[in-house]
């Protein structure tokens, strides 16, 4: 299994229209052929020392393995995602693992 977690943060983090535009980005993305399941969410308001909910969307996706995620990663849908909406984030951060 290959994990990959995808954080952003928005240019304009007031603007509910540029969260639906990620979002909605989000869900075209979701169809791209290899991922076996996907999740994208907002930070839950749970509160302990160790959270950081600074970031205004997570993006989850999970694979079978890593030739499924570099799939992935060129897949017209991927690559359409990142022209039209890397516009909205100022700051994006990513975390891969996998089956140790």
């Amino acid at each position: 299994m290959f994990v990959h977690h995808v954080f952003f943060w928005l240019k304009n983090p007031e603007s509910q229209e540029d969260l639906q535009s990620l979002m909605n980005g989000l869900e075209a993305l979701s169809k791209a052929a290899s991922i076996k399941m996907s999740h994208a969410g907002v930070p839950a308001g749970t509160s302990r020392n160790v959270i950081d909910a600074s970031y205004a969307v997570s993006w989850l996706t999970i694979f079978d393995g890593a030739a499924d995620e570099e799939l992935y990663q060129k897949d017209p849908i991927h690559l359409k995602f990142v022209e039209e909406c890397s516009p909205l984030w100022s700051k994006v951060v990513v975390y891969d693992s996998v089956d140790a």
